[in-house]
């Protein structure tokens, strides 16, 4: 392989990579939850841990670092006792949130469309061991 198409596999690469990392991180099974649970202002970790049915709170915690991280939560420490924590949306997150706000628009306004294309989906045969274009073994 020539030293100028190593170069450009690099490069693509290189930029893809962070590309990839924070949509993994953004569009993780707890970080959607978690940034629309934050977007009333600020928002305490117990809150949190109630708004979002299902995370322990070590998941929380994990989460809620990658997104500070990633510049999308604020973490705000208050010296008092017990000390004080809240999280809040930064400026890029907030318009995060507007297209987030969609998809989730969107995936109430389709869930019983998916639901019923799942059901008919289910109902044809795709159990059948034999496809009858190909007479051979198929895999589904």
């Amino acid at each position: 392989m020539s030293r100028s198409h190593t170069d450009v596999s690099d490069q693509v690469s290189n930029e893809a990579c962070p590309l990839t990392e924070v949509l993994d991180h953004v569009a993780g099974k707890w970080s959607i939850g978690i940034l629309v649970a934050a977007a009333n202002g600020p928002v305490r970790f117990t809150e949190l841990e109630r708004a979002i049915t299902g995370i322990s709170r070590r998941m929380l915690t994990l989460n809620l670092r990658k997104l500070e991280r990633d510049g999308l939560l604020v973490r705000t420490v208050y010296p008092t006792v017990p000390p004080k924590v809240e999280y809040s949306l930064t400026p890029m997150a907030r318009e995060l949130h507007a297209t987030l706000t969609g998809l989730v628009g969107w995936a109430e306004r389709h869930r019983a469309d998916i639901t019923a294309a799942r059901a008919t989906y289910d109902a044809r045969d795709h159990i059948s061991s034999v496809t009858p274009a190909e007479g051979q073994p198929g895999r589904h």
